[in-house]
């Protein structure tokens, strides 16, 4: 008997035609198995489960000009796709940094970019926060090119059990690594109502912030757990009912989106890293070195530009993006993920 071969694990089966759920999707979480499947996925315009389509790649590769030889850094590695381009590009000599908080994602996009042929020798990962870009220059030198692609990645918004969805009930965490620092379900409870008008204000510019946050800790007081994710969204749906019919269902959307990203935005204290890394940023690169930063909300646009006009008033900068970069029609229509994008570079003097 223990020499007799295991039986491979039965796939989970579904209802109806097509799998609905996640865990469902055995073809799309499993890419390099079932090419021609995924492919239809990805020519109907939707992102397959478990995976990621990088946005404004040709428009990043224009700006940071790439060449063999030079060292680099993707700040945020996901799923890999702008690392994977960059790879092409520097062979020979080349070396790239790429680092990523999430503990579950970055062993499997090492993974996959080993098998496509790029080891050690010239991709070098870390799990690390890009605030702490100091570290890498202390290990690299000053580096050619830095880019930092700021969205939160497909795989982290499909998988309900990361509770970034709003589609698909899930626990009501949103930490972009789960294994530090406490979920958004805490942070509700533990949150004043001042506080959290404020944050969703400051975090999200929520215009109704006042009544969500008011119907959020009304909810907790009556001994509500708000614990999950559809909780959360019923909360703030009932909170926007004296909104006018015709617009109502748009509006608490899009709500719903805001709030939720405030609440991720706090969890993982996205701004103050951000901010840490942008006021590094000038002294990691070398002269001539190039940046490439793409943001998805205001509270990011803003910060990234305020940065770079301020330090190019002051002359460390040689130039910088006059207005953001968007992605074009075409590829809204084949990604509308990519609708929200803002593209913006900086080069060092």
């Amino acid at each position: 008997m223990d020499n007799q071969e295991s039986k491979p694990p039965r796939r989970i089966r579904y209802k109806g035609t097509h799998p609905k759920t996640f865990k469902e999707k055995y073809k799309e979480l499993q890419p390099e198995k079932y090419t021609e499947d995924v492919e239809k996925v990805l020519q109907k315009g939707y992102t397959p489960a478990g995976m990621h389509r990088s946005i404004c790649v040709d428009e990043i590769m224009e700006i940071l000009k790439i060449k063999p030889g030079e060292a680099g850094l993707d700040a945020t590695l996901g799923y890999g796709g702008h690392s994977l381009e960059i790879l092409k590009r520097l062979n020979p000599g080349g070396r790239l940094y790429a680092i990523d908080v999430d503990p579950y994602e970055l062993p499997r996009t090492r993974d996959r970019l080993l098998s496509l042929g790029f080891g050690p020798e010239i991709l070098i990962i870390k799990k690390m926060n890009f605030s702490g870009i100091d570290l890498i220059v202390s290990e690299a030198g000053p580096l050619n090119f830095v880019l930092a692609d700021l969205g939160v990645s497909s795989m982290q918004i499909d998988n309900p059990e990361r509770g970034f969805s709003l589609k698909i009930e899930g626990p009501l965490d949103l930490r972009l690594n789960p294994k530090s620092g406490k979920p958004a379900s805490m942070l509700l409870k533990n949150i004043s109502q001042n506080k959290l008008e404020a944050l969703l204000f400051e975090n999200a510019d929520e215009p109704y912030a006042e009544p969500i946050a008011e119907a959020i800790i009304k909810s907790i007081a009556n001994g509500t757990q708000i614990s999950t994710t559809t909780q959360l969204k019923e909360i703030i749906k009932e909170a926007l009912e004296f909104l006018q019919q015709q617009e109502r269902i748009d509006k608490i959307k899009k709500s719903c989106q805001r709030c939720f990203q405030a609440l991720r935005i706090e969890v993982n204290n996205e701004f103050g890293s951000l901010d840490r890394f942008l006021e590094k940023l000038p002294s990691s690169l070398t002269s001539g070195g190039r940046v490439a930063i793409l943001s998805f909300h205001s509270g990011e646009d803003r910060r990234v530009k305020k940065s770079f006009q301020r330090f190019f008033r002051e002359g460390i900068y040689s130039d910088i993006a006059p207005d953001p970069i968007r992605p074009s029609v075409a590829e809204i229509n084949n990604n509308p993920r990519a609708r929200s994008a803002k593209l913006r570079w900086a080069i060092k003097a």
